[in-house]
């Protein structure tokens, strides 16, 4: 199994290095042989290749024992017509899984994530099998995680609390999202099938539907259902397979089945059912979550918002479950003004907080200071660490006053017309000195962005706040700390901000490698943070 392994892994790093299939594979296999007539990736007819026939006798491994079937597909892709995405490569796979080998129950895994545990198979199919609830399961939903991560996952990739608690504890309103990846399906229930009260599986049945003709034939006939006109007057993408139209296509199709009466399940087993890559740099991450927040929010600004598309559906508490998450993007603006007004205020001399003596500061306080340690101990109990608690916090700060930023002005545009829907893949491949930065929990900030202008600025904007706090403070110092009384919280605040963005503090000013901030983006966050304070003293 080591050599197997072994030998895949040789020919992935070969093929990644070429930047294609080598030669001597691309002779073996027809399918691979069909680009040297494509043009363009993105204009190109359907490539299909049965690679194995499981139905062959003369199909097995080195031991004998019998391989499934594998197929090649690259569906068709013109210029003139949209292609979806993933949503359209997943259903071009279904249609045409479904003349091959018509498997009752359906896998899907992003490219980037492999199988991490053999029993994941055998733990979903009991619970679809389970004789009392298991035939109103559509899907079995796995975590997503990742093999890479730092000690202390510097970018706060782990979702810890959501993963292990929130989605966990979903079962009980009918069961979690569908994230994308890590997924269990019932062919039945992706393809638009209504759960119906008295419904039950006849299981031989369903096995028993192997395909008659050969691979070469198949290969012929199922390449329209992969061409990209198939789609035009059918229900796919509305009422079949995965639906267009949104960014996070997987949410409203896993809520689209909810509606439909089917329950879903999350399976965390000990050991990781499927593990992935983590994006290891900040802009990666920063980009793939402003992707997200934007889909998210046009989730609930559009139909297939959980409170009126379930309405009647689902149960309430399952309808609330699923705005925390569509309201992301929405969130970067009482973020936003508590980064930047009471730090303006407070050089201005404006009070937003009651004055430390007074008894009404007791709520702000309390409020403060418990949810901090509620949300430090619940990290600690999900297996995190201290410093893995402190990273999370600085990316969840760094996450809502840019990628939230972007992705909620960018929705209101695509709503006013004024932007097209797109799509935006994260890279996950970097080189050997971003890996060794990374390795050493070193935050990468080694490109120009306008997120990054943002976070400096924001960065500069609390630190020069807090410098004209300090300065009030000492100067005040022989009329009994009233500026300290009147503006405590604010300051408070301010020095909690710069303590949080010390690491871009260190990238600005004094880091000397690659991953610094670039220098246009130190001037920049200067000159907008002295523009800003100038503006709010005078």
């Amino acid at each position: 199994m080591q050599k197997l392994y072994d030998e895949m892994k040789m020919r992935i790093e070969a093929t990644t290095k070429l930047d294609r299939i080598p030669d001597y594979i691309r002779k073996q296999h027809k399918g691979f042989c069909e680009w040297d007539f494509v043009t363009s990736k993105r204009d190109h007819q359907t490539i299909l290749q049965i690679l194995i026939d499981g139905r062959d006798t003369n199909a097995v491994d080195i031991k004998g024992d019998p391989l499934p079937t594998l197929v090649y597909l690259a569906r068709e892709k013109r210029p003139q017509y949209h292609h979806h995405f993933k949503a359209g490569a997943m259903n071009a796979l279904i249609r045409v899984s479904s003349r091959i080998s018509n498997g009752p129950i359906i896998l899907n895994v992003d490219c980037d994530m492999y199988s991490n545990n053999s029993k994941s198979i055998k733990y979903s199919l009991c619970i679809f099998m389970d004789e009392e609830k298991g035939d109103e399961i559509a899907y079995i939903q796995f975590p997503q995680k990742f093999n890479n991560l730092t000690k202390n996952d510097i970018y706060g990739s782990s979702f810890r609390v959501i993963q292990q608690l929130e989605l966990a504890g979903l079962d009980a309103n009918g069961g979690p999202m569908y994230i994308g990846t890590g997924c269990f399906h019932r062919r039945e229930a992706l393809c638009g099938k209504q759960y119906e009260k008295n419904y039950k599986v006849d299981w031989k049945k369903l096995n028993d539907t192997k395909a008659n003709e050969s691979a070469s034939v198949l290969e012929e006939t199922c390449k329209v259902l992969a061409s990209c006109t198939f789609e035009h007057n059918t229900p796919w993408g509305k009422e079949m397979g995965l639906k267009y139209g949104i960014l996070v296509e997987d949410i409203i199709t896993g809520l689209s089945i909810k509606c439909r009466g089917w329950k879903s399940m999350y399976l965390n087993p000990e050991r990781e059912g499927f593990l992935g890559v983590a994006p290891t740099t900040l802009l990666q991450l920063l980009v793939q979550h402003t992707r997200w927040a934007e889909g998210h929010l046009q989730i609930f600004l559009s139909r297939y918002c959980s409170l009126v598309y379930g309405y009647k559906r689902i149960p309430l508490k399952l309808r609330l479950a699923y705005c925390p998450f569509n309201l992301w993007a929405a969130n970067c603006l009482a973020t936003l003004y508590y980064v930047v007004v009471p730090c303006l205020c407070l050089l201005k001399g404006f009070s937003l907080f009651p004055k430390i003596s007074s008894p009404w500061v007791v709520p702000f306080v309390y409020v403060a200071f418990v949810h901090r340690a509620y949300s430090l101990g619940e990290f600690l109990w999900c297996g995190g660490t201290f410093r893995g608690w402190c990273n999370d916090q600085r990316v969840w700060l760094f996450k809502r006053t840019t990628s939230y930023f972007f992705a909620f002005f960018q929705t209101i545009l695509k709503l006013l017309g004024y932007s097209q829907l797109t799509f935006a893949l994260t890279a996950k491949v970097s080189d050997e000195n971003v890996s060794e930065r990374y390795e050493q929990e070193l935050i990468e900030f080694g490109a120009t962005s306008p997120m990054f202008d943002i976070l400096a600025t924001l960065a500069m904007l609390n630190l020069f706040g807090s410098f004209g706090a300090i300065k009030k403070v000492i100067l005040d110092a022989d009329e009994d700390f009233k500026v300290l009384d009147q503006f405590g919280l604010q300051i408070l605040l301010c020095l909690v901000l710069v303590t949080i963005n010390l690491p871009v503090y260190q990238a600005l000013f004094f880091r000397k490698d690659n991953g610094k901030m670039p220098s246009s983006v130190t001037y920049k966050s200067i000159i907008f943070a002295l523009l800003a304070c100038t503006v709010a003293m005078y």
